[in-house]
């Protein structure tokens, strides 16, 4: 068992008798405490996608889940569910909007590398790849010579994620992302 320290983003633990997707870390040190360390997680029930804040101390012993990942595409839209195809055997598998609000706006129809996270066989989640490569949408206009200096505009990409690029990047150029920091990582290889 891992302690509250050793966990990442993503993982799965057991938590009341549930179990929890951890979404979201913020490390604190309060001042007067004998050097420890606290974790506030926000996670997500995997069943019914409720909310739940939790601060652990660095000691904390967790539990992890069962999961499992499967290698997957995006295959279409029903509604509010997003349908997944597994790479090896085409099991399909949905989810709901909520579950992967913030994940969608990474993905299209030709995003690869992505995981359905299983956790009893139930889908609960996706995993991105670390670099993804959209179009963009809509940017303002080229600056010629604008790659020597530092200065960025944002780009809004083909599926709604706005980012920071360099000013010498135009409206149709392909970009690499980096799906942790949502960060322009540089252009993408064009084929």
């Amino acid at each position: 068992m891992p302690k509250a320290s050793e966990i990442k983003k993503h993982a799965a633990i057991e938590f009341n008798d549930r179990v929890m997707i951890i979404k979201d870390i913020e490390r604190s040190v309060p001042q007067g405490r004998a050097g420890g360390s606290l974790y506030r997680m926000r996670m997500y029930d995997v069943v019914t996608g409720g909310k739940v804040d939790e601060t652990f101390k660095d000691s904390d012993m967790l539990k992890l889940a069962d999961l499992t990942r499967r290698a997957a595409m995006f295959s279409y839209i029903d509604g509010d569910e997003y349908v997944f195809m597994d790479n090896e055997d085409y099991t399909p598998y949905n989810l709901n909007k909520e579950a992967i609000s913030e994940e969608i706006l990474f993905i299209n129809e030709e995003t690869q590398g992505l995981q359905i996270v299983l956790v009893e066989g139930n889908p609960v989640g996706i995993d991105l790849p670390a670099t993804i490569e959209l179009v963009i949408e809509e940017t303002a206009p080229s600056i010629k010579g604008g790659s020597a200096t530092a200065r960025t505009k944002p780009a809004t990409l083909t599926t709604g994620l706005v980012v920071q690029v360099p000013e010498h990047i135009s409206t149709g150029d392909k970009i690499k992302i980096n799906t942790a920091e949502v960060k322009f990582t540089g252009r993408a290889e064009s084929k």
